[in-house]
């Protein structure tokens, strides 16, 4: 337990408590004396602060000047000695086990990036914000963010789970869909990124990591939240987005949001035009023996596809939407029991040459997810439990087996035209998963995930995993992790065929075991992250050219993948004081590297090995004059691979590499109480480069918009 001296200190007598900086929590340091507030208060408190509630918390953690005063409080509450891993409410809880633990009290390493961060980014969608952290890789088939492709820790687009308020949003089509959040920018409240294996905790996709996207809730903004917010903002080639959000209480209890938006633009190259919209809307239940959560979303997406999937092809086309609704309650007690129900529907339309029937293809995935879960503490710990079964299925003229004729479904708004093949899978896993905090000082998260599938052979396998996390010193956290993880192969990988791609039905799911490495270290005004990591994947999906005149295949081989990892924040005001200008600066790096231990020998890869080697990001904000704020971001990326030359629209034996490129981005804003209005000048310097395959990402780009809250 810790222990505090007075030192002669004259006492301080405290008739209330209150949040105000001068309030009991956050004097500690001296010697303290409680005028009305009796030990036995406190004792009638201890168990509402253990049964903190199990729903992910829409706040922040605790200032680091008042980490001693928890601390003790924590103390107080469950003795040094104790297993009970202790639930602080005014911590936020993160994504890292199985059952809800603190910030402060994970086992694993975990990167939030938060509404404010970005906000002063000057992100302009979902994607932008990913491309913040130097773990995540992000390549964006066009530009604006249209068809982009995530991956984490170098693994590929298909290998990660993205999650919304922790409902999946699945897609076994393809992962290149997958960014297709049907959620808008102004709803966010942070977003999570799990890096690494994370099966047991994720779910089976999460096989390099996962992304947990965590939403504002109709009752955040204080007592009177803006009841209406919106922004609106036009520039280069011709792009224009507008986006509105309004949020609500009544009653005991009830809030909601809701947001839409829209977007159009010529695009930055020939066929690269694109327009779509977004909305999203949440509707909860709050009290306190229960919590209920209803959300809906939904996105449109129509783009020219120029080269996406071949250069040979410049006129392709595609449009994409996506549904989500699901439902979700937690009971609060000495058992948290949470069930969770939800459907996600993809729609995708492509052509291989627009306006023509050439290369066309529909698809319409539809995945349901009915799952239980529980934890509950006890003398040695905290346990939870649960068990999901998910239903996917999915509808199309490419992927699938050939159904009869009496069996062809109608393709909605297209006349004369069905459906005639289809395919369906159900996954039933369980999970089981043991959390020990010890002293403050000690965590422990063990656990395994049971899984069957009918797509494979209906036999369950086993992927544990334990995360262990030690806090020698307040200002250090120590890290070590083992897990064993899977992936199923999507039905593109499986079906999919083309002039230019060919699937292949024998695919068996891909296996990893990644181990990992970490520590935090966290001062007032400063914060290191620093990370390594090594996964042995087996089965590993990739699709590849054999020869230079080849189509490209899908197949699977072995591959070792490690790498390290830093990031720096330095609070500029805190450090420097706040007269000064500068405010904040955040610097990460990642190194990646590979090793392909077996499989067939080939010409080019098109996924697994086109990783990035090198990722730096550093931003910078500072004040220029009164309101008037500058968000400076540079990213350096090195990717490995090459792609394929092409001449008069024919491929050529020529292989040219991604190499390095650098962009410089900046966003001036001048923010008032009620509005702010901003410029978003992206890529300074004009630099054209190459990212995927021959998609020539656009050089300048100029936007400008303002942000209303009444």
């Amino acid at each position: 337990m810790y222990h505090f001296h007075s030192q002669g200190v004259r006492a301080v007598t405290f008739r209330r408590f209150s949040r105000k900086g001068y309030a009991l929590l956050t004097c500690f340091h001296r010697e303290v004396r409680i005028g009305v507030l009796s030990a036995a208060m406190l004792a009638c408190a201890a168990p509402r602060l253990m049964a903190a509630p199990a729903a992910v918390a829409e706040g922040t953690a605790a200032p680091a000047e008042e980490d001693a005063a928890v601390a003790a409080v924590t103390e107080i509450i469950a003795p040094a000695d104790s297993l009970m891993p202790a639930t602080l409410t005014r911590e936020a809880e993160v994504t890292a086990s199985r059952a809800p633990l603190g910030a402060g009290l994970t086992a694993r390493q975990v990167t939030v990036l938060t509404r404010d961060e970005l906000a002063s980014a000057g992100v302009r969608t979902i994607n932008d914000a990913l491309k913040l952290s130097s773990a995540i890789d992000v390549r964006q088939r066009g530009a604006f963010g249209i068809q982009t492709d995530i991956s984490i820790d170098g693994g590929t687009h298909d290998q990660i789970a993205i999650l919304l308020n922790g409902v999946p949003l699945v897609n076994p089509q393809t992962g290149h869909n997958a960014a297709d959040f049907p959620v808008n920018l102004s709803d966010i409240e942070r977003i999570e990124v799990l890096e690494g294996a994370a099966s047991r905790v994720m779910g089976s996709q999460a096989f390099s990591g996962a992304i947990n996207i965590i939403t504002r809730s109709g009752a955040d903004g204080g007592l009177n939240p803006s009841p209406l917010e919106a922004r609106f903002e036009g520039g280069s080639y011709a792009t224009f987005r507008g986006e509105a959000r309004t949020a609500w209480r009544w009653g005991k209890g009830w809030s909601a949001s809701a947001s839409g938006s829209g977007q159009r633009s010529d695009g930055a190259v020939s066929n690269g035009d694109f327009k779509g919209g977004k909305g999203f809307a949440l509707l909860s239940y709050d009290a306190s023996d229960l919590r209920f959560d209803l959300q809906a979303g939904a996105t449109a997406n129509d783009f020219g596809a120029n080269t996406f999937y071949s250069a040979a092809y410049p006129d392709q086309w595609e449009a994409t939407r996506r549904y989500i609704l699901s439902a979700r309650a937690a009971s609060r007690g000495r058992l948290h029991l949470t069930p969770q129900l939800s459907w996600v529907r993809s729609l995708d339309h492509f052509q291989l040459t627009r306006h023509s029937d050439k290369g066309e293809n529909f698809h319409r995935t539809d995945v349901f997810t009915a799952g239980l879960s529980g934890w509950g503490d006890w003398a040695l710990g905290r346990t939870s439990f649960g068990a999901e079964m998910r239903r996917e299925n999915i509808f199309s003229t490419n992927l699938g087996n050939p159904l009869t004729e009496d069996r062809y479904l109608h393709i909605r708004g297209e006349e004369g035209r069905y459906y005639t093949r289809s395919a369906d899978r159900t996954n039933i896993s369980y999970f089981f998963e043991h959390n020990v905090v010890f002293a403050r000082r000690f965590t422990l998260s063990a656990g395994v995930m049971a899984q069957t599938n009918t797509g494979v052979d209906s036999r369950y396998r086993f992927y544990p995993g334990v995360d262990l996390s030690y806090r020698p010193a307040r200002p250090v956290r120590l890290y070590a992790s083992w897990e064993r993880a899977m992936r199923l192969p999507s039905f593109t990988d499986l079906w999919y065929k083309s002039p230019t791609q060919e699937g292949n039905v024998g695919l068996r799911p891909e296996e990893c075991w990644t181990a990992r490495l970490g520590a935090d270290l966290s001062w007032p005004g400063v914060s290191v992250k620093a990370k390594a990591h090594f996964r042995r994947g087996t089965h590993m999906i990739d699709w590849i050219m054999r020869s230079a005149d080849d189509i490209y295949h899908a197949t699977s081989f072995s591959l070792d993948n490690y790498g390290l990892g830093l990031d720096a924040t330095l609070d500029l005001s805190h450090l420097l004081g706040k007269r000064q200008p500068l405010e904040r600066l955040a610097v990460s790096y990642a190194w990646l590297g590979q090793h392909r231990r077996a499989g067939e020998s080939y010409f080019k890869s098109n996924y697994a090995m086109e990783y990035l080697r090198h990722k730096f990001v550093a931003t910078l904000r500072h004040r220029i004059v009164a309101c008037l704020h500058a968000d400076w971001t540079l990213r350096v990326q090195q990717r490995e691979g090459s792609y394929l030359v092409y001449r008069n629209l024919k491929p050529t034996a020529e292989l040219q590499p991604y190499g390095t490129h650098a962009l410089l981005d900046l966003r001036l804003t001048w923010a008032a109480r009620r509005w702010s209005v901003y410029a978003d000048l992206s890529n300074l310097t004009n630099h054209r480069y190459y990212d995927l395959a021959n998609v020539r990402q656009p050089g300048f780009v100029a936007l400008g918009g303002a942000t209303f809250r009444w």
